[in-house]
Parts: structure tokens; C-alpha cells; sequence
């Protein structure tokens, strides 16, 4: 059978962002300690014992520097300072001294293909044509009073924007208020590192970097071919992915190495999301970024063997010596708790935890997933969201899946005191963290338990993942093995009980289950399982 093989089982050592799980913060969302409304600092900081619990390694904090928010952080206005809406910087500090001593790491959000339009930088440069930054981000002047070329924004219209006082077109990858930067420009390079190394030097503990391979782009403009792609009628051929790239996450791995015990992990952004070769090339064969975000999970159906197909295709590209991650929501995407249709939705988040916590790799939990937070919906009015303003109805933007964290079924869910920053889903009264806490059986105390489990046993960690039923009949079954330990995860997604027979010569008890007693033992996989039921067995013998 197919082995995929975990690179690095000797010595018995616990990399942080390797081994263990990683938590997705979005601040604005998490708790507001001041009451104006929005997440900030201080709320992480009061609500730490709570993560602890929750057992996690790392948390990624979506961006905190200083910006306009004209796309909620992901346009940089100072990379040096934390934006006022999120505290100060002795309130960063005090951040990482908590996590630190509680053995928990900062991974901070990147943005480093573009501005905002507000930096000192952009400010200078669109000044005139004759300045000390003139060409720190890309400038042209157009042909016959058109852009440079076909290339289009995230947005889809035209990524270039024109300048009245240069009287040139600057590119935007994204909004027009996020203006690229110039990276074949060597002080931009020098600028963007020396920024790094000073958070490295406080103590930062990685980076996730945002749309990283966006930097480069080809030096002549040239235009990018047609598609006939829907809603997007050009191949990003020359705007994105330059082979610049590929160096440049070797050159960021170089100044992360010199650190110790840091990491990196990069959002490879591709159009449809969802591109494992494309995502995997930027791990340089161990050489680039530590880990590589790839989306193709968040957008399969309930369905076992297009799943199980995903994530074989994923694991094919990863280089040797690399490691995967796993990750099934963000800030960029729906939650999946509220993808599916079917009626007994808490066995399927329960079963979705169960397959992300114990494949092979590291994986990713966003805020409220633990809780089975859904996706909210949100009228036009009130959306935050660029995306969701821009494409509304079609799409109704990102906002659904960035509100408020559920802490109780007090008013405003006691995220605030005040008026949130975005609506609260009416379900709060049910799905909440102070009601989960107090039931043992809850999602929450789900999570917890099966964080704990895979601390526990080495074979979930940094052992081997060995396909045994390949989504076929609604089942997905694997082995994770390490040492002298076997475990065999179980995976029913269909809604009807399931007989599985699979010839397995050993000898099996329960370790966990949504389902079942761990009492009970088997021979040779011959199971009979419930409806949405993901189990863990443990070989007898290897205790």
C-alpha cells in the first residue's frame, strides 16, 4: 500500500510548527477589552486562559500594523507600529511575554507584495517622477492614454490606477489604495527585510505571508493570455509567480534560519483557489517556505472520495524532506461548519475535526471553528468587506465568516460591551463558548480532547500516513504509524450505518470516538459504522 513518509521520526523531537496545531486569530473579532467594538490586543491578552485550555501551540494573528483599513490590515500604512484600533506595541510585547511563558508562539500576518496607498513610501514615490522612491513601485505611463496592459485586479477590472501628479499608471494587484511594490528595486528588498529582522528581534516567532507569490511580476508588462475561464478572461501568466519569487522565499528562509526555532507559511493564491503543485513549489524543496497553504480542501463537497482525492493529490506534491499543512477554514473563506446541508450537522464537524487533527501534517484552526461557529449573513449595509461590496449580490464578501467570537449568550455575544464591528450571528444564544465549556460533551471539549489525544501519541504527530479505504462506499480509512505505535482513523460520511470489512491482521480497541465506547475491540477491521462516525483505533499490543 501507499506510504507517505513523515521525514524526520528520529530524534523524538517536538518542532512547534511541525508537531503541533496552529490557531487563526482574526483580532478585530476575537474580544474587545475596550468596548469600541472591535477585537483588539488587550481582549487576546484577557482571553489567554481560554487558549491554553484549548491546548493549541501557535496562534497567526491576521494583520495588527498600523493601516487605513480600507481592506482591514492587508493595506500597511507602518510595518513598524501595531495599528491603534488593536493597542500598542507594549501591548504586542506583553502579547508574546504571555505566550511565551506559556509556551505558546506569535506568528504575525506579512503583507508584502503592496502597501497602502497612506505609507511614506507610496507618498514619496507618487510625489513627482524625480524623488529618492520614485521607482519603489510600478509606474508607467500608459500607451495612448490606456494602462500598460490587460493585467487585472483581484477585483477584476484593470490593476492599474492612474496618478494625477506623476501622471503615470502605478499597479494594484488589489484595492487601488494597495499599490504593488516594486521588488526587482533592491532598496525595496533591503527595506522589506531589515523590517522582518525587527520583529524577529522581539521575539516574533514566524511569519504567514500574504499572497507571497504575488511579488514578482515580468519586468516587460507584458500582457497575459486570454481564458475562457468564467469570471476571469486572462491567464495570470506574467503578474504573479515570476521565477524572482521562488528565490525570494529562499532569501526570507536564509534570514529565518539565522533565528532559532522560527517559521514561515505562505498563502500561494491561485485562480480557481486551490493549486497543490503551485503552493508545493513554494517549499523550494525544503529550501523556500516552511509550510504552504493549500485551499483545495475548503472547496470540496461532503463527499468522501472527492476528499480523500484532494488530499492524496496534495500529499503527492509535497517535496521530500517537506511537510504539509491542513486547513479547512479562514478569513478568506466560508466556515466549513456551514457548508453542508445535511441534518446532522454537529457529527460532521465532529467528524471534519477529527480528519484535520489527525492527517498527516500540520494543522490549522480558525477562531470559532471549535465552537462550530457558522457563517453569518450579513446585509449589504453593513458589509465591511471590499469583495463583498464590490460583487454584491453574487457574492456577498468575507464578512460572514469574520464575526464576532461567540463567548456567551449575553448581549453582543460577550464579545463587547457596544456595538460590533459586524453582526452577530442570532445562533450566539446556542453556540457559545461559556455553554460548551459546561457541557463535556460539546464540540469545544471535542476539540480539546482530540488536541490532547494528538500530543499524546507520537504516531499523529510525526508518523507515516498509509491510505486503507480511498473514499470508496462513503468510507475513508488510514493508518498513522510511528515506532512501535498504530493507529487507524475511520471515517464514515455517509448519513446510514456502513459495514466495513478490510483484511487487516490485527488486533484493534477504541482510542476515540464520536461514537463509541473505548471498550470496545475488533479483528481485522471488520466494523459496522454509524452514520457520520470517525473513529480512532489503536492496534492491541502497541501500548
Amino acid at each position: 500500500m501507499t506510504s507517505i513518509q513523515q521525514h524526520n521520526k528520529h530524534p523524538h523531537d517536538y518542532l512547534w510548527w511541525k508537531h503541533g496545531v496552529i490557531y487563526q486569530i482574526y483580532p478585530r473579532s476575537f474580544y474587545d477589552a475596550n468596548d469600541d467594538g472591535i477585537g483588539d490586543l488587550p481582549g487576546i491578552i484577557k482571553k489567554f486562559d481560554y487558549l491554553i485550555d484549548l491546548g493549541i501551540d501557535a496562534i497567526w494573528l491576521s494583520p495588527i500594523n498600523t493601516s487605513p483599513m480600507y481592506d482591514c490590515g492587508y493595506d500597511v500604512s507602518d510595518y513598524y507600529s501595531i495599528d491603534p484600533i488593536f493597542g500598542t506595541l507594549k501591548d504586542f510585547k506583553e502579547l508574546l511575554a504571555i505566550a511565551h511563558s506559556n509556551n505558546i508562539h506569535i506568528i504575525m500576518d506579512m503583507v508584502l507584495n503592496h502597501t497602502s496607498q497612506l505609507h511614506p513610501w507610496f507618498v514619496e514615490s507618487s510625489s513627482s517622477r524625480y524623488n529618492m522612491k520614485n521607482d519603489w513601485y510600478i509606474w508607467h505611463d500608459g500607451f495612448n492614454g490606456k494602462p500598460p496592459n490587460n493585467w487585472k485586479s483581484a477585483y477584476l477590472s484593470s490593476a492599474w490606477e492612474k496618478n494625477e501628479m506623476r501622471r503615470q499608471y502605478y499597479l494594484h494587484s488589489f484595492l487601488k489604495e494597495q499599490p504593488d511594490l516594486n521588488w526587482h528595486n533592491q532598496q525595496v528588498k533591503h527595506a522589506m527585510f531589515d523590517m522582518m529582522q525587527y520583529w524577529l528581534d522581539l521575539g516574533v516567532d514566524g511569519f504567514r505571508f500574504d499572497v507571497i507569490n504575488y511579488c514578482y511580476k515580468d519586468k516587460n508588462l507584458r500582457n497575459n493570455p486570454f481564458s475562457f475561464k468564467p469570471f476571469n478572461d486572462q491567464i495570470e501568466k506574467y503578474n504573479k509567480n515570476g521565477l524572482e519569487s521562488y528565490i525570494l522565499v529562499q532569501e526570507i528562509r536564509k534570514l529565518i534560519d539565522k533565528y532559532d526555532n522560527r517559521m514561515t507559511v505562505g498563502e500561494v493564491f491561485s485562480y480557481p483557489p486551490g493549486n497543490p503543485a503551485l503552493s508545493a513549489s513554494y517549499l523550494c524543496k525544503g529550501k523556500g517556505l516552511h509550510l504552504a497553504f493549500d485551499f483545495s480542501l475548503l472547496y470540496q463537497p461532503f463527499d468522501s472520495h472527492k476528499i480523500y482525492r484532494c488530499i492524496k493529490n496534495w500529499y503527492n506534491h509535497i517535496p521530500e524532506h517537506c511537510w504539509p499543512c491542513n486547513v479547512l477554514s479562514n478569513h478568506d473563506q466560508q466556515r466549513y461548519a456551514d457548508k453542508f446541508s445535511q441534518e446532522d450537522n454537529d457529527s460532521i464537524k465532529r467528524l471534519m475535526a477529527l480528519l484535520l487533527l489527525t492527517l498527516w501534517g500540520t494543522p490549522f484552526i480558525y477562531y470559532g471553528e471549535e465552537i462550530g461557529m457558522k457563517n453569518t449573513s450579513i446585509p449589504l449595509h453593513k458589509i465591511v468587506d471590499p469583495a463583498g461590496k464590490r460583487f454584491w449580490p453574487i457574492y456577498k464578501g468575507r464578512d460572514c465568516a469574520r464575526t464576532p467570537m461567540q463567548w456567551s449568550d449575553e448581549a453582543n455575544a460577550g464579545f463587547s460591551h457596544t456595538m460590533c464591528w459586524l453582526p452577530i450571528d442570532s445562533n450566539y444564544r446556542t453556540i457559545n463558548v461559556k455553554h460548551q465549556l459546561k457541557d463535556r460533551y460539546s464540540l469545544l471539549n471535542y476539540y480539546k480532547d482530540l488536541i490532547r489525544l494528538r500530543k499524546n501519541h507520537y504516531a499523529l504527530t510525526h508518523g507515516s500516513w498509509e491510505p486503507l479505504i480511498k473514499g470508496k462506499n462513503g468510507i475513508i480509512a488510514y493508518i498513522r504509524k510511528a515506532d512501535s505505535e498504530t493507529l487507524c482513523m475511520l471515517l464514515n460520511f455517509n448519513d446510514h450505518a456502513t459495514h466495513i470489512h478490510h483484511h487487516y491482521e490485527a488486533q484493534w480497541k477504541v482510542l476515540f470516538s464520536t461514537h463509541r465506547s473505548r471498550f470496545e475491540h475488533f479483528a481485522d477491521l471488520r466494523i459496522d459504522c454509524y452514520p457520520f462516525e470517525a473513529t480512532i483505533l489503536q492496534k492491541i499490543g502497541d501500548l
